[in-house]
């Protein structure tokens, strides 16, 4: 049994060896396992905080979109509003001009009525003097 049991008592001392480093790898597994699960917890917690702000994001662009729309629609008001002020300023000069001719119809009008008064007075003055 001498030679059986020294077979033994390495084979128990090499048992008790894997065994030790089998509980230390087992160890290390729980260690890398648990870390593994806290960083998944924080990549969760990154990936909600991520989609979060992204829907922030398309909703800064939605109103965005939508501030830009009522500058477009504001823009097309403006240009039919300017459009009509050119028509009104076209109006207006021709008003002017037909004005700016009348005066002048008038001014000669009343030179020539000042130029027959002139000459009627003169006319007046020599029925006075017989």
């Amino acid at each position: 049994a001498g030679e059986q049991g020294r077979g033994f008592a390495v084979v128990a001392s090499e048992v008790r060896s894997l065994a030790g480093r089998s509980a230390e790898a087992a160890k290390e597994v729980k260690t890398l396992i648990s870390d593994s699960v806290d960083k998944v917890g924080v990549g969760s917690e990154q990936v909600a905080v991520a989609g979060a702000t992204m829907q922030e994001i398309v909703a800064g662009i939605q109103r965005v979109a939508d501030i830009v729309g009522e500058i477009a629609s504001a823009s097309r008001e403006q240009a039919m509003g300017l459009g009509q002020i050119n028509q009104a300023v076209a109006h207006l000069d021709g008003v002017t001009q037909q004005n700016a001719s009348l005066v002048e119809e008038t001014s000669a009008a009343s030179t020539a009525l000042q130029e027959q008064a002139r000459h009627l007075a003169t006319l007046a003055a020599t029925f006075r003097l017989q």
